[in-house]
């Protein structure tokens, strides 16, 4: 979940992009600057409290990329400044799901107890996607402890179709009957 810091950085983006029309260039240029910041040398000097802003400032005018674009590189200076570089990986995030929600995207996770082939993913996605009405970008994860079945995540819903969950199920009408 993004801190509420996140979430006004990415509202601030968002609207920005949707008024340009840059809704997904907005979404590379934030990982490209994900990347950039994010580099182990980057990292050492924007964190490091002993180094002066204007000389971290001069680092990132160093690293700078074309590909962040002259507003990717303005929010990685806001980000360096400020010293919310940490809130990046949030802001991304909620940017992300802004955009999808905009777009009519649902971002949906499906943990099963083994992997599942790619077949399997875009099919479960698609079966999903049919019952909501919306696109879906299914991502897939492996628990064992599921034992068996799926585990779908969508929103603030979760359809849970493992054989742990049914057993829990199972535990508890015994337990209470």
């Amino acid at each position: 979940m993004a801190s509420g810091t996140a979430r006004r950085y990415a509202r601030a983006i968002f609207e920005l992009a949707q008024d340009n029309g840059e809704i997904d260039a907005w979404s590379r240029r934030l990982q490209v600057v994900r990347a950039v910041l994010h580099d182990p040398k980057a990292q050492a000097v924007f964190s490091n409290p002993t180094i002066p802003p204007a000389q971290r400032l001069e680092v990132l005018e160093g690293l700078g990329s074309r590909a962040m674009g002259k507003e990717g590189l303005n929010l990685a200076r806001l980000l360096v400044a400020s010293r919310k570089v940490a809130a990046l990986d949030g802001i991304i995030e909620e940017y992300e799901r802004m955009a999808d929600e905009a777009a009519g995207r649902v971002r949906a996770l499906a943990t099963t107890a083994v992997q599942i082939s790619d077949a399997d993913r875009r099919r479960l996605g698609k079966e999903l996607g049919a019952r909501l009405g919306k696109e879906v970008r299914l991502e897939a994860q492996v628990d064992p402890a599921i034992v068996g079945g799926v585990v779908l995540q969508f929103g603030d819903r979760v359809i849970d179709a493992s054989v742990a969950g049914r057993l829990q199920r199972l535990r508890r009408r015994l337990v209470t009957a």
